[in-house]
């Protein structure tokens, strides 16, 4: 099973000895690591995909969706795109363990796994079960989603079952947290959870709009005798915790979780940092182009001098 996505901009795992190669690149064996401890894992590759964003405006999903014969319905394509990640990592999980005799995993790597599943059991299917109405999703952005989450559960999966030199004894993890093991792993902790906390505080915000919007339909309809309007497309500025200062709160503070759990992690796990720059590299175009479309949409006015996600910064 290879690991190696140059196409997709995501990461690829150091040679490993195996003799199997294309025309542009080593395809690596996910089973036989080399024990290097000046090569940790994964080499972050340039997003190159993510990037192309910059150059559009166009983005097949959300605010920006649009008609398309190739568009998939909104819970179908996210549950179906999010969910392969955690399911992913888990079955790598076990099956690396298996092949590298790693008969039982330090309870770091459990912690870590469950973190992972935790966030996704929430943003890949409570998210959209959640939401009053969900916009279509262009098949594109649905595959380059899938690939990305298929990439992502098996790198982690795989060094979080020790592929790659990832930790599987308590000496390996004092090791890989030092000098202060217990602290670095708790304060990761404590900024993943914030920044899940955070995370759902602020999609909550989201879904409220079309909640009273739905509600106010309900009531127009009852005393109208008019059907039920769709919500799908109602949109309005969202005032509550960090979205008085930025439009796009719930993408900063996915960045923090994640970065949580890099720190937990250790700063030489390759595949969580690959995580977080692979998410920055997606999201922040979207950021970006989502202020202008907040500005046409609503006025510079009402806008006001909101951040597009970080600020202070962009």
């Amino acid at each position: 099973m290879p690991c190696a996505i140059h196409s997709s901009g995501l990461f690829s795992y150091p040679r490993a000895h195996t003799h199997t190669h294309t025309h542009t690149h080593t395809t690596y064996s996910l089973y036989r690591p080399r024990r290097d401890p000046a090569n940790p894992g994964p080499t972050i590759l340039l997003p190159q995909f993510a990037s192309v964003q910059w150059l559009t405006s166009w983005y097949g999903m959300g605010k920006t969706s649009v008609k398309s014969p190739l568009n998939i319905p909104g819970r179908i394509a996210w549950i179906t795109m999010e969910c392969p990640g955690f399911l992913t990592l888990l079955y790598t999980l076990r099956s690396v363990a298996a092949r590298e005799g790693v008969a039982d995993l330090p309870w770091q790597n459990q912690v870590l796994a469950a973190l992972f599943v935790i966030h996704y059991s929430y943003r890949a299917v409570l998210y959209p079960l959640l939401a009053p109405s969900m916009s279509p999703v262009h098949a594109l952005v649905w595959a380059f989603a899938l690939a990305f989450q298929l990439a992502n559960g098996v790198c982690l999966g795989g060094w979080l079952a020790g592929y790659g030199g990832g930790p599987t004894t308590p000496a390996a993890w004092a090791r890989q947290l030092a000098p202060w093991p217990a602290a670095q792993f708790a304060a990761g902790l404590a900024v993943f959870y914030a920044g899940l906390a955070a995370n759902y505080y602020h999609d909550d915000e989201l879904r409220e709009i079309r909640r009273r919007e739905e509600d106010r339909l309900r009531r127009v309809a009852r005393e109208q005798g008019k059907p039920l309007g769709s919500v799908e497309k109602h949109y309005s500025l969202p005032q509550a915790g960090l979205f008085r200062y930025v439009l796009y709160p719930h993408y900063l503070v996915e960045w923090i979780e994640w970065t949580g759990f890099y720190m937990a992690a250790g700063w030489t796990c390759a595949p969580a940092r690959a995580f977080v720059v692979n998410e920055v590299f997606a999201m922040l175009p979207r950021t970006v182009s989502g202020k202008k479309w907040y500005i046409e949409r609503f006025g510079e006015d009402k806008v006001g001098r909101r951040w597009a996600v970080i600020p202070g910064v962009i």
